[in-house]
């Protein structure tokens, strides 16, 4: 029972490690960079939910919107300042000026809000089910997670292989050059593509807050670095693959 319990919990973090690691293969996909600035991303999504939390209402669906906006919005940040202007220069470039970025959200967050963990308060109360009459049990806040994920990821792939926008960042990722010869505006679709991946970092964020029920300003370089080692496990261009090899250290990380 142990055993399986543990594997409960791994699928439920996993998955949240499953949409970090999505949204960072999506901005590697698009814009073709490594970022070191995406824990930021994440921590800013909770760090947003946990102040809509607190002093306006504790409403979860509403928490998502925020964290995708306000991570979307650093997000532009992040694009304008560190990508759009070095497309065609040496990806080097850009990988450190995200780390800047990194380094300078990270301090901005620490001097406003300090960098003591805070305790995320509740949206919805947790309750254990347990299975079959035994010890073993789920959570609301598992199934919360699993559901959102799975829904978001599915939402993801009608994006991408649906809907028009969705095949202009398929023809970005797959080559700029020829891209724009088609008349793809290659810097408005990694715009685009920067924006959905940083923002569902954001929404992983706020789960990853709720599933731990704290937040604080300095976990971001904690998550970002499973995000990567997710990607760099299933694939770093491969969503399905990095999806899995999120799920897989979530797993082993319980164990």
């Amino acid at each position: 029972m142990y055993v399986l319990q543990q594997l409960i919990n791994g699928l439920s973090q996993g998955s949240i490690y499953a949409l970090m690691a999505i949204g960072y293969t999506l901005i590697v996909g698009v814009v073709g960079l490594i970022t070191f600035a995406y824990g930021e991303m994440v921590m800013i999504g909770a760090m947003s939910a946990y102040l809509f939390y607190t002093y306006v209402t504790p409403n979860f669906f509403l928490g998502l919107l925020v964290a995708f906006i306000s991570s979307g919005i650093a997000g532009i940040f992040i694009h304008k300042v560190a990508y759009e202007r070095f497309l065609d220069a040496p990806k080097s470039i850009a990988l450190l000026c995200t780390v800047g970025c990194s380094l300078l959200i990270k301090n901005l967050a620490q001097i406003a809000f300090g960098s003591q963990g805070n305790a995320m308060p509740p949206a919805f109360e947790t309750k254990p089910f347990y299975l079959f009459g035994t010890d073993l049990y789920i959570t609301t806040i598992h199934m919360v997670v699993i559901a959102i994920v799975v829904v978001l990821a599915i939402g993801l792939s009608l994006f991408l292989y649906k809907t028009r926008v969705g095949l202009m960042l398929r023809a970005v990722s797959q080559d700029k050059m020829a891209a724009s010869l088609v008349a793809i505006n290659v810097k408005k679709v990694t715009l685009i593509g920067n924006i959905v991946g940083t923002g569902l970092g954001g929404i992983a964020g706020l789960l990853y807050g709720t599933y731990l029920t704290n937040v604080s300003t300095v976990f971001g370089t904690v998550v970002g670095l499973k995000a990567i080692s997710a990607c760099v496990l299933g694939g770093m261009t491969n969503i399905p693959g990095a999806a899995l090899g999120a799920l897989l250290i979530g797993i082993l990380e319980n164990f």
